[in-house]
């Protein structure tokens, strides 16, 4: 083979790996793009779940909270209800306190009464007229 020949192959061969290497950077450079763009997408996707995860323990801490205070005003209302039960009970032992005490004046007022009967249906009647 004669000189200018293999010049040509070797000046060929350069030009050949020149042009692979090229295109090899090209295709490294491509894939890095498209690697990019994806991490950027999923940086995206990212950012808007922890919006939404953000949001949803927000709206949790506020369901949280409005519930902690239903059920602190259903406490003291039952702190209400129990106060009141006292008082309808406390009013009640000092109505049948009174009551017993009425009787028992009742009692002493037959007693000492020379024109009453001792039998206590005559007072009932007499109460009963009274009214």
């Amino acid at each position: 083979m004669s000189t200018g020949a293999v010049i040509v192959i070797v000046a060929a061969a350069v030009v050949l790996a020149v042009v692979v290497v090229i295109a090899g950077r090209a295709a490294s450079r491509k894939r890095q793009a498209v690697r990019r763009d994806n991490a950027d997408e999923l940086r995206q996707q990212a950012r808007s779940r922890s919006i939404q995860a953000e949001s949803a323990r927000a709206s949790a801490d506020e369901q949280a909270a409005q519930a902690k205070r239903a059920q602190a005003e259903a406490e003291e209302r039952a702190a209400q209800a129990r106060v009141g039960n006292a008082a309808a009970e406390q009013r009640a032992a000092e109505a049948e306190q009174m009551t017993e005490d009425a009787r028992t004046q009742h009692d002493r007022a037959r007693a000492e009464d020379p024109d009453m009967s001792d039998a206590p249906q005559d007072e009932a009647v007499g109460i009963d007229r009274e009214r």
